[in-house]
């Protein structure tokens, strides 16, 4: 089951640009609560909630029940517009949530095991192609992330959609194929460590080469 947030927010008597500018000379930051075929919510912020919301990171994936007064929605953050000169939210777009209809969103993957990692150990890279998965899901069965155990990966081995944990749920954006979601690649190898094996190499073939020559001879 999905774990929503709690979040409070005052309703707004309507909309209009006159209306919002008011609304932040109050210190509060206009929004709306949009989606499932009902009439928009208008909404006011505090923007030191926005604030936490967007320095905790996973904000377009976090879920949200917003309380208005008696009644409670749930929802999704979608959409932030922030000032050109001062970077301070302007203005919050939520969309509604409603069990049995579908929701696209994008769910975090999490690696697991990092450390027993065969792959890794071997001096391996985790090469993440999605941080993210964007899927279709009802929004009572939305997990929290993805899980991808690395305990028996080796290098060279590959993270596909059918790997994930957690997935019973959903359906991918991405239709038609087992999609990639991350990789063990080799080994790094630097521009100095090629130089220093490229010298390695020289010397050793030189030192091959003047044993094969015969010493001068005296006259």
């Amino acid at each position: 089951m999905a774990n929503f947030e709690s979040i409070e927010a005052s309703a707004r008597p309507r909309a209009g640009k006159g209306v919002a500018r008011a609304t932040r000379r109050e210190g509060k930051v206009p929004g709306v609560i949009y989606g499932a075929k009902q009439e928009p919510t208008l909404i006011a912020l505090d923007p030191r909630i926005i604030m936490k919301e967007l320095k905790r990171g996973g904000w377009r994936s976090r879920l949200y029940e917003i309380q208005v007064g008696t009644g409670k929605t749930r929802a999704l953050m979608r959409d932030v517009q922030f000032h050109p000169v001062t970077d301070q939210p302007e203005h919050i777009d939520f969309q509604r949530l409603v069990a049995g209809e579908a929701v696209r969103v994008g769910v975090v993957v999490h690696f697991l095991n990092e450390a027993i990692s065969p792959g890794l150990k071997r001096g391996g890279v985790l090469n993440v192609v999605r941080h993210k998965v964007e899927v279709e899901v009802d929004p009572d069965h939305i997990p929290e992330r993805f899980e991808v155990d690395l305990a028996v990966l080796d290098i060279n081995d590959n993270i596909r959609w059918h790997d994930l944990k957690g997935t019973e749920h959903c359906k991918p954006v991405i239709l038609g194929r087992d999609f990639v979601v991350a990789t063990i690649a080799p080994p790094l190898v630097t521009a100095e460590q090629l130089a220093a094996e490229a010298a390695a190499a020289a010397a050793a073939a030189a030192a091959k080469g003047g044993k094969g020559k015969a010493a001068p001879k005296k006259k």
